[in-house]
């Protein structure tokens, strides 16, 4: 594992940990939905996380697309694959996701993605 993702990942475990930790019902079942959303069903994992990757980035949210790209990395999504949710997003949501886009090409990279 890569030290971004290292460090991406150690801060995420560690902050929903004591998140979870409180106990609350509402945000308990809240993170329940999200983890269930993205198992296989109708759709398989690998089309769910490419769809998740197209919202993060859309919406700009860096924590987001971090997430989906190292679960894409872990479905064997490749590089081809992941500029084509690259550019869905990019006409989606516009030169806004512009930034994001840089950023998410930096962590690909780091996630040990290459071309082609």
């Amino acid at each position: 594992m890569h030290e971004l993702e290292k460090e991406f990942n150690d801060y995420r475990t560690r902050m929903n940990e004591k998140i979870l930790a409180q106990n609350n019902k509402v945000i308990n079942r809240l993170y329940n939905l999200d983890t269930n959303t993205y198992a296989a069903g109708a759709l398989p994992v690998k089309t769910k996380e490419m769809l998740g990757l197209v919202a993060s980035m859309v919406l700009r949210c860096d924590d987001c697309i971090k997430y989906h790209l190292g679960k894409c990395k872990e479905e064997g999504i490749t590089t081809d694959e992941i500029y084509e949710v690259f550019a869905i997003a990019n006409i989606v949501g516009g030169t806004i996701v512009i930034p994001h886009f840089r950023r998410a090409v930096e962590y690909w990279e780091e996630l040990g993605g290459g071309m082609g």
